[in-house]
C-alpha cells in the first residue's frame, strides 16, 4: 500500500495548484484595477508572493521533474513574473527604503511588453493543449499589452479598464480550469471539459 501511495505522489499533476495560484492573484489584483478595492498594493503583496509566484514556481519545479515541458516553462515563467511584480510593489511602497526620485515605472511597462511577446508563442501551444488554456493565454496577451500601454501613459483611461476586465476574466477561467484539472485527475475521467486541442499545429511524430 505504501508503494502505491508513493507512486501516486510522485506522478501527481501539479497543474491545478499552479493554475489556482495564477487565478487567485489575478482575481485579487483585478479587484484593484477595477476599483472594487483600494489601488494600494500593500495587501496584494503576500498573495503575489505566495500564490502568484511560489505556487506556480513549486508546480513548475515538479513539472520539470516530470519532464512536462509546457507546465514547467509556462508556470515557471509566470511564477517569476509575479516575483518581479511583488518586488516592484515592495519598492514602490517604500518597503526597502525611500523610492528614488528618478525611479521610472515605465520600465515595468516594457517588461510587460516583453512578457506579452513571449506569451504570444505560449498561446499557440496553449490552444494545442486545450481550448480553456488557449483563451486564458490569449487574455494574458491582452492584459500584458494593456498594462504596458497604461504604464507608459498611453491613454490609461482606455487601457486601464481593459487590463482590469481581462485580468478578471483570466481569474474566472483559471478557477474553472484548476477545478476541472483537479476533478478530472482525481476521478481519472472527464468531469468538467476543457475543450479539445484546436489541431492547428501538428506535433512531430
Amino acid at each position: 500500500m505504501s508503494q502505491v501511495q508513493e507512486t501516486k505522489i510522485v506522478n501527481a499533476d501539479p497543474t491545478a495548484l499552479g493554475v489556482f495560484g495564477l487565478s487567485l492573484i489575478t482575481f485579487v489584483a483585478s479587484s484593484s484595477k477595477l476599483g472594487w478595492t483600494s489601488h494600494n498594493a500593500t495587501y496584494l503583496m503576500p498573495w503575489a508572493l505566495c500564490l502568484g509566484s511560489f505556487a506556480q514556481l513549486w508546480a513548475a519545479a515538479i513539472d520539470f521533474k516530470r519532464n512536462s515541458y509546457f507546465g514547467a516553462i509556462v508556470l515557471g515563467a509566470f511564477g517569476l513574473f509575479w516575483v518581479a511584480v511583488a518586488l516592484t510593489w515592495f519598492f514602490a511602497n517604500g518597503f526597502f527604503g525611500t523610492v528614488p526620485e528618478k525611479a521610472d515605472l515605465s520600465q515595468f511597462g516594457y517588461a510587460c511588453f516583453g512578457y506579452m511577446f513571449f506569451s504570444c508563442f505560449i498561446t499557440v501551444a496553449a490552444f494545442e493543449a486545450n481550448k480553456v488554456f488557449g483563451v486564458i493565454l490569449a487574455l494574458i496577451v491582452v492584459l500584458l499589452a494593456s498594462l504596458g500601454f497604461q504604464l507608459l501613459g498611453v491613454n490609461p483611461d482606455f487601457f486601464g479598464p481593459i487590463a482590469g476586465w481581462s485580468e478578471f476574466a483570466i481569474s474566472i477561467l483559471g478557477f474553472y480550469a484548476a477545478g476541472a484539472i483537479f476533478l478530472n485527475t482525481f476521478f481519472g475521467r472527464q468531469i468538467l471539459p476543457l475543450g479539445k486541442p484546436m489541431g492547428w499545429v501538428k506535433k512531430a511524430a
